[in-house]
């Protein structure tokens, strides 16, 4: 380990040289307060920025033991600590100091989720954050004295306005633990309460727009729960709260357009993560293993059996081992609820405006006279009953024509005005009248289990590379290969991207030609809950946050090459 000023030293010989240069300064450095860790240098000023660390001791941070005593709270404080970083940066950082990415200082951009990132750790030992910095250069030659502005000015500014207890916001920092802290133990009674999700009072459900996660500021409609769903939930920090419980089973939400169906959807959608003070959302909370399913047309498929859905195609093709490189609507939302289910789905939302129209309902293509040009789809009304019996497999369905379903549904919520109103009894009223509405089948069928071959998931053409286009979409670069994650809608950061996309990589160690999904992708996770995101790759990185096994089997799935077999 070398002195700071040595730092200083090696910059003042190299000023003007080859961007290259820059390599020197790799290494540890102590400063008074902390170390500074100069972990990966960048090639020139237009890739990638260097990748930094900074340790300092507990003794000198002083973070109190009750904010990281056990694991909900260390990863909120892992989360604040990285938000006031962030603050920091965009506070005292200046970012115009020559060209390409120089003078930029970066740390993971949280959003209204709190997540396990690896930004920031925090033990009884130290606190460390990891963030990048461009290294600045004019004309592809190292600046010197702008990169000594940055060790030497900025960095230590931003590190003792974001990295010292005495320096935060205590209010602020207790409630955005406490807060995140509640949400997991609501979270872990739902099963003890028979819930698959609970919606609390007053939450703020409306969003800024649909691609904003942000809450609306004003004149949005609280929530509130009917009276017959209401029930009460003492937290270790809040105290009571009361909220609207959904129960294990087949729940509709209905109503008009644009009176909250969606929107409240969404709000259980994301209730699989724990939300900051003032998102509105804070107490929505949702079986960790929901899935939103939709329709994907277009997406490839690999060797899955359909039957369940669909038992002939005008094709000829094999529905017990069915495989194309462009599904249509229908069929593509048929495999991905079976995917789901595959590697432990426990609930289903689906949303009538993301579905396909005959996936969801019966329409006069009839199984008695499909003619040889269509397929044939068992529609979801005839599956919801059976998945939930045979496989314990639950569905929160947003549906118009929503008295087909009465006939299956458990519960039914009526969105009018952004209030919610239980109309399970009129509901099953109108179903009793009804007699248009039968079962095709009487059991859902076999959820083959299906091996991932380790072959087909080569890389080696074109490197394993994060690409985010111009429109927003988050895809994984894989070798050749694009995998397309636009529909996988319940995945919220680009760090829980970067981590997938090594996770595959990581995954393959697991792939022996005998584990199914569900054991490769259970064993990836068991080694993250052991080790940490960590150990996803050799190299120490800042930008990953936590994702689930039923994301990272979704972006295997989506693999073109991807060859399986089934057992």
């Amino acid at each position: 380990m070398k002195a700071h000023f040595e730092l200083k030293n090696i910059l003042q010989n190299i000023d003007g040289e080859a961007y290259k240069s820059y390599k020197s300064i790799e290494g540890e450095y102590l400063f008074n307060d902390y170390t500074l860790y100069i972990d990966d240098v960048q090639g020139n000023p237009t890739t990638s920025p260097s990748s930094l660390r900074v340790k300092i001791a507990q003794s000198v941070a002083l973070f109190p033991r009750d904010t990281y005593s056990n694991r909900s709270r260390e990863i909120a404080l892992r989360d604040f600590i990285t938000r006031k970083f962030h603050e920091a940066i965009n506070k005292l950082s200046k970012t115009e100091r020559g060209s390409g990415n120089s003078g930029l200082i970066s740390i993971d951009n949280a959003g209204q989720q709190i997540l396990e990132r690896t930004s920031a750790f925090v033990n009884e030992s130290f606190v460390e954050v990891r963030f990048t910095v461009g290294l600045p250069a004019f004309e592809r030659k190292v600046a010197a004295k702008e990169a000594e502005a940055i060790f030497f000015d900025e960095l230590p500014e931003i590190i003792r306005s974001a990295l010292l207890f005495k320096n935060l916001d205590k209010d602020a920092l207790y409630k955005h633990i406490e807060t995140s802290e509640d949400a997991d133990f609501l979270r872990n009674e739902l099963e003890n309460l028979k819930l698959i999700a609970f919606v609390a009072e007053n939450s703020i459900l409306p969003r800024q727009s649909g691609t904003s996660s942000l809450p609306i500021e004003s004149g949005a409609v609280p929530f509130i729960s009917p009276d017959t769903l209401k029930m009460d939930v003492e937290l270790p920090n809040k105290g009571q709260i009361t909220g609207m419980g959904i129960l294990r089973g087949i729940t509709l939400i209905v109503g008009e357009d644009n009176h909250g169906k969606s929107t409240l959807l969404k709000a259980i959608e994301q209730g699989i993560y724990n939300h900051i003070p003032g998102d509105g959302r804070e107490y929505v909370v949702s079986n960790p293993n929901s899935v939103k399913v939709r329709a994907e047309d277009g997406r490839s498929i690999h060797n899955v059996d359909i039957s369940p859905f669909i038992k002939d195609l005008p094709s000829g093709d094999n529905t017990d081992s069915f495989s194309t490189q462009s599904a249509s609507s229908g069929i593509s939302q048929a495999v991905n609820i079976i995917e789901a289910v595959e590697v432990g789905a426990d609930v289903l939302l689906i949303d009538e405006n993301t579905s396909a129209n005959n996936f969801l309902y019966h329409n006069s293509n009839s199984r008695e006279n499909a003619s040889e040009k269509y397929e044939y789809i068992t529609p979801y009304i005839d599956n919801a009953r059976n998945l939930y019996n045979e496989y314990m497999v639950s569905s929160i369905l947003v549906i118009g024509r929503s008295e087909d379903y009465f006939g299956i549904a458990d519960f039914v919520i009526k969105m009018t005005d952004f209030k919610a109103q239980n109309m399970t009894q009129e509901a099953t009223e109108i179903a009793h009248q009804r007699s248009d509405v039968q079962k095709i089948d009487s059991y859902f069928g076999t959820i083959r289990d299906r091996i991932p071959l380790v072959e087909s998931l080569d890389s080696s053409k074109g490197g394993d590379n994060i690409e985010i286009p111009s429109n927003g979409i988050s895809d994984i670069e894989f070798g050749s290969n694009i995998i397309d994650l636009s529909s996988i809608e319940q995945i919220v950061s680009i760090s829980q991207i970067n981590a997938i996309r090594d996770a595959i990589q990581y995954a393959k160690k697991y792939m022996d030609g005998k584990k199914s999904f569900r054991q490769v992708t259970s064993l990836v996770m068991l080694d993250i809950g052991r080790s940490g995101l960590d150990v996803l790759t050799p190299r120490l990185s800042g930008d990953y946050a936590e994702f689930r096994k039923l994301e990272l089997a979704a972006a295997i799935n989506r693999l073109r090459t991807l060859k399986v077999e089934q057992k």
